[in-house]
């Protein structure tokens, strides 16, 4: 090795590619789209058995007895668990510790986990779980809020002892959040229009890709390796272990492929009845979900009545807004009471309004429980608050996306719970920047060129149904803007952990990046390698399989990961760097000058000073010395919102989005077309802009379900009704209309490279913009969604 080279300088060619801000591909994404990707569900081993789970059929019913015999004598069935044989804690959650491993004497929704079979084939498992004879008893079901907190009410969770079960008027509200600032009753006064309005929102479904699956291998110390799609690694662990009776240091997870999330896989699903099997039994144990089983595997967004009121005005300056959030949580917790808080905190939207009255619950009800799903309680108020502006601005006689943008918080405005937006809030530039977007062509049902102008039944409301032929169709257009935090909120401690390791192979220089991040879909591997690079200047980066061990990289919701997680790696990389640097100049240090200055970088595989001048190859500085370093990374501190005044910095970044939805509606057969779905949002920093705009189209179409075709269908007994995608309908290709994306860089400098988190906001604003369209198309109120057919029809 060389120690006396002459000092070059860096040529163009020479620099590091895939880094930062460029739009790299996904290393799993060839193997996605032609069908080779390894999911959870393909996972196998050659001794293994398959669980399976017995549901309730009742949403409320004590359980009177259960018989097992039947079903552990089949041939094939190794075990049979029920409550009675559970060896440790019997109950988990992420927040409050309120759901039953498996039905504790009372089933409290439908489709609850009642009892596990373990056999040597999956079909033999379903056999013998359906030979299980349980004797039920109903009990009256509490399915609302008059239900759910009037006099009488069954008690669902009777002896609360949780930390929100003081602050709550009766013990079925799972969290309540009031927000006061300001002085409504004065503002009130001073009103020249006043609107106000009832809004529903139905119960949506994740509906990811692949159902859930696992597959748990019992090992040798006693403890168990989990192989899992899920979303945070370490809160499994935490809620797994107590559950089976072992040291967290037992109980190893691996995260398996995944196929999408959007905080459907949050909560626990099959993750402890695998183990227990395993454990019980001492072989490995698979469970994979079917649809139907996935539709009762994991909770769904919540379902929710909003009353709002707003005062302005006449020349269109919001005066006071008034609002009551009533959200149906279901049987168990999961994570409503954050929900509460970011419906409570958003309600307002990404508006100036001095004087609030707000108020935000979430209710316990034997209807499916509900928790996290992308937009996470602000999607529900940005529905209600986008129609209330439409309304107000139909009542002062004003261009809606005006009267929007005389009301637009900017940077430096006062969130009703008194925090100041601290960084970019380009609420009237996002509004400006979408309407200005060019409108698609009129009656795009006519194929061009044809005489009298065919009609291409592709492009009409019903698609290749054929049930229209252009007759009675009419275009609206409709506008909407959203606000969504961005990580965790409330004062918790929301960190991430990364792990990177420099070192020579085959004589090229690598780095190894080790996370916990789960990877459902939304490119984080990606985007570490290119941190990785950029901070390194390597363009050799490998990602290691996230796994229990390394630290916590948190959830991978709340449009954090790459917030957080992509802190963690830069972080670590830094440090990685600064050793590296160390180690070159106590090697080359004497022979340059420049050696001694502190801003010396790594590019190209070389060290190189600020001007581009190489100092050495970084293969020279290693040598046979790796450099390996483990950090945690935190964001600024939030804290709790009052829980009289709602007043706190509780958010620690906000992220915007604004549509424009162009719909067509044949208004005798209650059919919408959306046309077209444009976007623009601000996001700090595209990371990687193929990506980022991929995430707002995605985000997009999810809100656009909401709006006109996504429900799970409860029965007034809590029953679902709809449990499977014959009924529950989502976009497909031809229902996703052009999503014209309009990406907006406006640097937060309180997060790595300034960047915003992207994959929320966009499902916010979505669904009130195509709802918007479809009323200004139809000229009717509209204000519960999804819209269906009988709506817009009267039938």
């Amino acid at each position: 090795m060389s120690v006396t080279r002459t000092p070059t300088s860096l040529t163009q060619g020479s620099r590091t590619k895939g880094g930062i801000g460029e739009s790299t591909l996904r290393p799993d994404g060839t193997l996605k789209v032609t069908g080779e990707f390894a999911y959870a569900s393909d996972l196998w081993h050659e001794d293994m058995l398959w669980g399976f789970t017995l549901r309730s059929p009742y949403a409320h019913a004590r359980i009177v007895s259960v018989d097992i015999a039947e079903a552990l004598a089949t041939a094939g069935v190794e075990t049979v668990m029920t409550y009675a044989d559970l060896p440790a804690e019997t109950r988990y959650g992420l927040e409050i510790k309120d759901t039953p491993v498996l039905a504790d004497g009372v089933v409290r929704c439908h489709g609850e986990p009642v009892a596990l079979v373990a056999a040597d084939h999956p079909e033999t498992a379903r056999r013998a779980a359906a030979k299980i004879k349980v004797e039920y008893a109903e009990l009256p079901v509490v399915v609302d809020e008059e239900s759910a907190t009037g006099p009488g009410a069954p008690l669902l969770h009777p002896g609360r002892s949780d930390h929100h079960a003081g602050h709550v008027p009766h013990p079925n509200i799972v969290h309540r959040q009031p927000i006061v600032r300001g002085d409504v009753a004065a503002a009130k006064a001073r009103a020249d229009v006043v609107v106000s309005g009832d809004y529903e929102v139905g119960m949506q479904d994740q509906a990811f890709l692949g159902p859930e699956s696992g597959l748990a291998v019992p090992a040798e110390d006693g403890g168990v390796d989990l192989y899992i799609a899920t979303q945070w690694l370490h809160a499994d662990l935490g809620q797994l272990a107590p559950v089976l009776g072992l040291p967290e240091d037992k109980v190893r997870m691996t995260l398996s492929g995944v196929g999408g999330a959007f905080g459907g896989r949050e909560d626990l699903s099959m993750q402890a009845h695998a183990c227990l099997l395993a454990l019980r039994t001492g072989k490995p144990v698979k469970i994979v979900y079917n649809r139907f089983e996935s539709f009762f595997g994991h909770v769904h967004r919540h379902p929710a009545k909003l009353h709002y009121e707003h005062g302005a005005t006449k020349d269109g300056k919001l005066l006071y807004m008034t609002c009551r959030i009533v959200l149906d949580g279901g049987a168990y917790a999961s994570s409503s009471p954050a929900v509460v808080g970011n419906a409570a905190s958003l309600s307002v939207g990404p508006y100036v309004v001095d004087n609030v009255d707000i108020e935000a619950i979430a209710l316990y009800t034997n209807n499916p429980p509900c928790g996290a799903m992308r937009g996470f309680g602000a999607v529900q108020a940005c529905f209600a608050y986008e129609a209330q502006m439409d309304k107000l601005a139909a009542e002062l006689g004003m261009d809606p996306v005006e009267f929007r943008r005389r009301n637009a918080m900017a940077q430096g405005a006062v969130m009703p719970t008194g925090q100041v937006v601290d960084s970019p809030a380009p609420v009237a530039e996002l509004l400006r920047r979408v309407k200005a977007m060019p409108l698609p062509p009129e009656r795009q049902w006519l194929s061009a060129g044809s005489p009298g102008g065919s009609v291409d039944v592709r492009a009409l409301p019903g698609g290749l149904s054929n049930t229209t032929h252009g007759e009675g169709v009419v275009r609206g257009v409709g506008y909407a803007v959203g606000i969504k935090n961005v990580g965790f909120s409330e004062g918790f401690d929301d960190y991430s952990t990364a792990r990177v390791r420099l070192e020579v192979v085959a004589g090229q220089p690598v780095a190894v990046v080790h996370t916990a991040m789960a990877e459902v879909g939304q490119g984080g591997v990606t985007v570490h390698a290119q941190i990785a690079r950029t901070e390194l200047g390597v363009s050799q980066v490998s990602i290691q399989p996230a796994d229990t061990r390394v630290g916590s990289a948190g959830s991978t919701s709340a449009s954090r990961q790459t917030y957080v997680t992509g802190g963690a790696v830069k972080h670590a990389c830094e440090a990685v760097r600064a050793r590296a640097l160390e180690l070159g100049r106590a090697k080359f240090g004497t022979y340059h000058p420049a050696w001694a200055r502190a801003e010396l970088l790594l590019e190209g595989g070389k060290v190189v000073t600020d001007g581009g001048e190489v100092l050495a190859d970084l293969v020279d500085v290693l040598g046979d010395e790796a450099v390996d370093i483990e950090l945690e990374w935190r964001h600024r501190p939030t804290q709790a919102f009052d829980l009289v005044t709602g007043q706190g910095f509780g958010h620690v970044q906000y992220s915007f989005a604004a549509h424009r939805a162009v719909v067509e509606v044949d208004t005798e057969l209650g059919l919408v077309k959306v046309v077209e779905l444009a976007c623009a949002q601000d996001v700090g920093k595209a990371l990687n802009p193929q990506s980022v705009v991929g995430q707002i189209q995605g985000g997009t179409t999810q809100g656009l379900g909401l709006a006109v075709m996504e429900e799970i269908v409860v029965s007034e007994d809590g029953r679902v009704r709809n449990p499977s995608f014959t009924d529950y309908l989502i976009p497909t290709i031809l229902d996703t209309p052009t999503i014209p994306v309009d990406v907006l860089e406006l640097a937060d400098d309180h997060a790595p490279y300034g960047l915003r988190g992207v994959g929320e906001a966009p499902t916010l604003s979505s669904t009130p913009a195509v709802v918007s369209a479809i009323r200004a198309a139809t000229g009717l109120a509209l204000n519960r969604v999804p819209v269906r057919p009988e709506h817009l029809t009267g039938t």
